[in-house]
């Protein structure tokens, strides 16, 4: 029997709102959450502008040694995971805790508490040598993005296998695709899966002014970041996380669990050319389109919405259209396609997952989100990237896509669990 994995359960933390449904709210509606950044003090910075969440671990249910022992990477992590369960109706105990593994995505791990912890041991960085004895109880777990997954593990009860994956900007695709993997494979019946990431911090920005790679647009925060649109600047950084409880089939069939939709088909490749650079005609891309829309069963006019990877920034933009058009051919002029990054920002390694979590939720609701912020389009990005407005559709085949530094490209198609093969 071919073993099958579906989506039963999702939790969101992302800027605008904590939880799937202000989640979904903010993105329906084509308003944006990216405002100047609160967290620091961003004066000197080239872009000074980020989705923020508004987040407060003790208010959503951790514990002050929750908080005390993990960076806000994991707690953003923790949050959705135990939404997510929620949302499932599962129950991890006895036997369904060894069958239950555990996989989140992350790009840069615990990068705020790490800068903090530097400037408290190294006096601002005035000093070389640093002193050890200022150093908090905890700063190994902040140092080794695994801790990530054990505390996800450590707060639902899984125990089988918990890994981090970390492509980069890919990381909350990579992660999800290797969990449905897990299950296929018959080593675990259910997987909490998805992607973390709270990268808001001066080194990061301090990283993306380097390569001007984010949007300078400081005075007009809410349309900072406008992906596809003539007129855009970069991208905008963001943090969050989306966490899913991925399950078998046949095992959420026998409980009688809402599945949202199934993880079909999933595929990622390696440019190897450029640390940040994109070829224009988009093969790598395109190529793990097609090796997700192969695993998927899947032929380019049975996908009826694409999620795009949407940047905001031109190279970007051009990359995928390119990527698209060679995949989808003819199809892909009369195939919607937007992205969310203009409305809750890039959230790096997390955004992946939190890009899956708002394809599920568009298939629920039957419901395309909208590319926020684009008003002038750009003549070389020719096709339907749903500006402004949400529109209605029913929705039984989606594909997202997502494009890392490093020449990582990965894709995955969700779709009907019920459908015709």
């Amino acid at each position: 029997m071919t073993r099958r994995a579906v989506i039963t359960g999702i939790g969101v933390t992302a800027p605008g709102g904590i939880g799937k449904k202000p989640f979904w709210d903010l993105l329906s509606s084509g308003a944006t959450a990216t405002r100047t950044i609160t967290q620091f003090d961003a004066s000197g910075h080239r872009c000074r502008v980020a989705a923020e969440c508004d987040f407060d671990p003790l208010a959503l249910g951790l514990t002050r040694q929750q908080i005390r022992r993990t960076d806000r990477v994991s707690q953003l992590a923790m949050v959705s995971a135990a939404e997510a369960l929620e949302d499932s109706g599962l129950r991890i105990d006895g036997l369904s805790a060894e069958r239950t593994g555990v996989a989140i995505g992350s790009a840069v791990g615990g990068t705020t508490t790490m800068e903090q912890e530097y400037a408290v041991l190294s006096n601002s960085g005035a000093d070389w040598l640093v002193d050890p004895a200022f150093a908090g109880p905890h700063l190994y777990d902040y140092f080794l993005p695994s801790s990530i997954a054990a505390e996800v593990a450590l707060s639902t009860g899984a125990l089988g296998p918990a890994t981090v994956v970390s492509t980069g900007c890919t990381s909350g695709i990579d992660s999800v695709g290797y969990a449905a993997e897990l299950i296929r494979d018959g080593d675990t019946d259910i997987m909490i899966t998805g992607a973390t990431d709270a990268p808001l911090s001066p080194i990061t920005l301090t990283c993306f002014d380097v390569i001007k790679a984010t949007s300078a647009r400081n005075d007009d925060p809410a349309t900072a970041c406008r992906p596809f649109d003539l007129t855009r600047t970069g991208l905008i950084l963001g943090e969050g996380s989306a966490v899913l409880v991925l399950e078998e089939y046949e095992h959420a069939v026998r409980r009688g669990a809402r599945i949202y939709a199934e993880v079909a088909g999933y595929g990622t490749r390696c440019n190897a050319f450029h640390m940040t650079g994109l070829k224009p005609d988009g093969r790598e891309m395109s190529e793990a389109i097609n090796a997700a829309m192969a695993e998927a069963r899947v032929n380019p006019e049975d996908i009826d919405y694409i999620n795009a990877h949407g940047s905001g920034t031109k190279q970007n933009d051009l990359h995928e259209t390119a990527a698209v058009k060679r995949s989808l051919g003819r199809h892909a002029y009369g195939t919607s396609m937007s992205g969310i990054k203009a409305a809750v920002g890039h959230s790096l390694g997390a955004i992946g997952s939190i890009e899956i979590a708002a394809c599920a939720l568009a298939m629920r609701h039957g419901v395309m989100p909208p590319t926020a912020n684009l008003h002038e389009p750009d003549p070389a990005c020719d096709l339907d990237y749903v500006p402004l407005t949400a529109r209605e559709k029913q929705l039984d085949a989606v594909l997202t896509v997502g494009s890392g530094f490093g020449g990582f490209q990965s894709a995955m198609v969700l779709a009907d669990a019920e459908r015709d093969v």
